[in-house]
């Protein structure tokens, strides 16, 4: 399974961009988006969104996340409450 950083460059190379030209549109420096690139540094939630904008793709997408049914009802799912057992917060009955 890929990296977040390594979909970033794929990205970057099919659309024939420089990290150059990517880091001027976030406005920051080449040195540091190759950085982004690289896994060296996290990637800025802001940086995210308008790497979404410019490749017309989504953050799922960007991350590499798949989407389950229970995700996209945003209720945790059952796998992620046995890998977090004392994270996750437990279901509480709805008053009748």
């Amino acid at each position: 399974m890929k990296v977040y950083y390594e979909h970033l460059r794929d990205l970057r190379e099919d659309n024939d961009l420089t990290q150059k030209q990517v880091a001027e549109i976030l406005g920051t420096s080449q040195t540091m988006y190759a950085r982004y690139e690289r896994g060296a540094n996290e990637l800025p939630i802001r940086h995210l969104t308008v790497l979404c904008k410019l490749f017309n793709v989504s953050a799922d997408t960007i991350l590499n996340i798949e989407l389950t049914s229970s995700r996209q009802t945003g209720r945790i799912s059952n796998e992620t409450r046995r890998r977090f057992p004392d994270k996750t917060p437990r279901r509480r009955n709805k008053p009748s």
